[in-house]
């Protein structure tokens, strides 16, 4: 049977002034109606969760003033509309219940802090340089534990659910994911094409992380160079501590023995996950970084249509490609500090020409057995889900006010410490 023919690539013409179907539009309508009223503060946000959940510990309280500066930021750099307000008050609220739901369970099974982690495997590379479909192939291996999207979204059940009892497809958690997702697509019909989202789609840690409200997660909202100066001036070890009591409680409720773990960020905080997790695997994932930029300002510009009336291109052009360089400037600095023996350099285009070859490669450095089963669970994979499958999209770096040649110049440091081939 010959594979289904890809569809046309598509350019995205209503960035700045975004077009939505008359449902996409009813649902941002009423959520701007709620919005309206909304001031996200940390105090409301808070009660929020204590009432949806009954509970009151939020474990160590060293969130609270980051909560405090991510909040201000909001207010007063996001330039969110009203849809916006609302959507960030219902995505904090979930953070935090999650929060209350994690120390719960804690309390009553302090057993969980025994979990081992045994030695991880993690992606670190910036979007669009093959992490997704690197961290998808890995986890089409039933011998490793992954983190599907429902189960980033809510690790811990409510109480009133917690004791429900039958198959993982019939938890209430997909349910709820699943219709989150139908409205995105709804509202963003074209995102599939960058990045495909499902229900049990392999998701990043990022998320987690967000829990101890300490990320770069909540810059892909909008530019909030208040949050980020925060943010990176931080220590970030001990949120990476909470990170990993996350996937104490997560391996403990689901099993699993070996994660395979991706998150961008990792590629600025090396020193934090290798003392977190020194006995890691690190995969560091390598492409032109002007394709890497086209490609993610695009897809942010484009999630910005739900918060924002009018898209300011330019605006998040600038802010990330600002950022892709303040990423990769630590990935050079600070690149050495993980292990030789415990670590991987993937390129992009060496990965495209026998992306099972690499897999191999990545199996063999951390002792991760590769069989004839592995290998045709991972060919199952790519012939159900074929790369590029919704299509692709045409990028247009005029649109945000860059160009190529500026961003050459201002990767080169980049380019020249990883030999990256550059494509044109």
């Amino acid at each position: 049977m010959s594979a289904p023919e890809r569809p046309a690539p598509v350019s995205v013409d209503d960035l700045a002034e975004p077009r939505f179907s008359q449902d996409a539009r009813a649902v941002l309508d009423m959520m701007s109606e709620a919005g309206a009223s909304i001031h996200l503060e940390p105090e409301g946000l808070m009660a929020s969760a204590r009432a949806e959940t009954g509970l009151t510990d939020f474990g160590p309280d060293d969130f609270l003033p980051r909560l405090d500066v991510l909040c201000r930021s909001l207010r007063d750099e996001a330039r969110l509309n009203h849809a916006g307000v609302m959507a960030q008050s219902v995505f904090l609220t979930g953070l935090l219940r999650n929060r209350l739901l994690l120390e719960d369970l804690l309390a009553r099974h302090p057993e969980i802090l025994g979990e081992e982690i045994d030695r991880p495997i993690f992606i670190c590379g910036l979007p669009r340089t093959g992490t997704t479909h690197l961290h998808n192939l890995i986890s089409s291996d039933n011998a490793l534990r992954s983190l599907p999207y429902w189960e980033s979204t809510e690790p811990v059940s409510p109480l009133n659910e917690q004791e429900l009892s039958g198959p993982i497809e019939k938890d209430p958690r997909r349910a709820r994911t699943e219709a989150a997702l139908s409205f995105l697509d709804i509202a963003m019909p074209e995102f599939k094409r960058m990045h495909e989202m499902t229900v049990d789609h392999v998701h990043e840690e990022i998320q987690l992380l967000a829990i101890d409200v300490s990320t770069m997660l909540f810059e892909t909202i909008a530019p909030i160079p208040t949050w980020r100066d925060h943010y990176l001036a931080r220590d970030q070890r001990p949120s990476y501590q909470y990170l990993k009591k996350i996937l104490q409680v997560l391996q403990w409720l689901r099993g699993g023995s070996r994660w395979i773990l991706k998150s961008p960020q990792h590629l600025e905080q090396f020193p934090a996950l290798l003392d977190t997790f020194p006995d890691g695997t690190f995969v560091v994932t390598h492409r032109d970084p002007v394709s890497v930029s086209a490609s993610m300002v695009t897809m942010l510009a484009y999630t910005a249509r739900l918060v924002h009336d009018r898209v300011d291109a330019p605006w998040i052009g600038h802010y990330w490609v600002d950022r892709l360089e303040r990423m990769l400037r630590s990935c050079v600095d600070s690149r050495d500090v993980l292990p030789a023996g415990q670590t991987i350099d993937v390129h992009f285009d060496e990965f495209m020409r026998d992306d099972i070859a690499m897999v191999r490669r990545i199996y063999a450095l951390a002792d991760q057995p590769f069989d004839e089963s592995v290998q045709a669970a991972m060919e199952g994979f790519m012939v159900a889900h074929p790369r590029g499958r919704h299509g692709g999209v045409l990028y247009d770096l005029d649109q945000f006010d860059l160009s190529a040649e500026q961003l050459r110049a201002r990767f080169g440091f980049y380019v020249d410490r990883f030999a990256v081939t550059e494509e044109r």
